[in-house]
């Protein structure tokens, strides 16, 4: 018995053992590629236009203003689709992440094993949350960040770029889904894993708009890392 034991645990402890040095290498990665900085494309670019970045903690979003004389974000994203149609916001919060986890899991105590695996394994679909603001205020969860209009052009379109569209070019909104009576979702392209996650789409935008940003990260703390916070 105890070699029939022995037997069954021994793949049991390769497993394991594998398991284990894999989220150490994984861990490893975030963190030192994290703390390598993609500086800022233009360090003399004029600052047309204030952006943030901005945390709740664990999720990063891109804020910015509503309306500029290069994009009004209500015409593609109008007021009318969050609960309170509040027409007197004046930014737009973009966050990107796992459609089956931002629906289902409206807090962290309702988080199932199942949608977590299903997101970390490239096994589901994408949305982007869109939260209306009345104002933002620069903290240590808020960094701001002004770009020049040909930066802001290009953060525009990777943002549009992120949004799956129907057959008449219209983003999809998933209608009787908000966390609050400010926000609203929308399906969008890519697929959510533990190498792409939310905080890599956040920190992909900063890179698309030649903004300072890491290597690689999966998590929020490297970018902020990176503004010194």
């Amino acid at each position: 018995m105890p070699a029939l034991i022995r037997k069954v645990l021994k793949p049991v402890g390769y497993v394991a053992g594998t398991l284990v040095g894999v989220a150490g290498l994984y861990l490893a990665a975030a963190f030192v590629l994290s703390r390598i900085p993609v500086p800022k494309a233009d360090p003399t670019a004029s600052p047309d236009v204030l952006v943030f970045l901005h945390t709740n903690g664990v999720h990063t979003d891109i804020v910015v203003p509503i309306k500029t004389a290069q994009i009004d974000w209500s015409k593609q994203l109008p007021f009318s689709n969050i609960p309170s149609g509040d027409t007197t916001m004046r930014f737009i919060a973009f966050g990107w992440g796992d459609k089956g986890f931002y629906l289902d899991t409206p807090t962290w105590a309702d988080l199932k094993f199942s949608t977590a695996f299903v997101a970390a394994f490239w096994l589901g679909s994408s949305a982007m949350h869109t939260t209306y603001l009345h104002s933002m205020v620069p903290g240590p969860a808020t960094v701001p960040l002004y770009l020049s209009r040909a930066e802001y052009a290009r953060l525009i379109a990777y943002i549009q770029n992120s949004f799956r569209y129907d057959a008449a070019g219209h983003v999809q909104h998933i209608k009787g889904h908000s966390y609050g009576p400010d926000d609203a979702f929308y399906e969008a392209k890519r697929v959510y894993s533990f190498l792409y996650t939310c905080n890599t789409w956040t920190n992909d935008a900063l890179k698309a708009s030649g903004q300072k940003a890491c290597l690689w990260t999966p998590s929020d703390r490297g970018m902020f890392y990176q503004y010194g916070h």
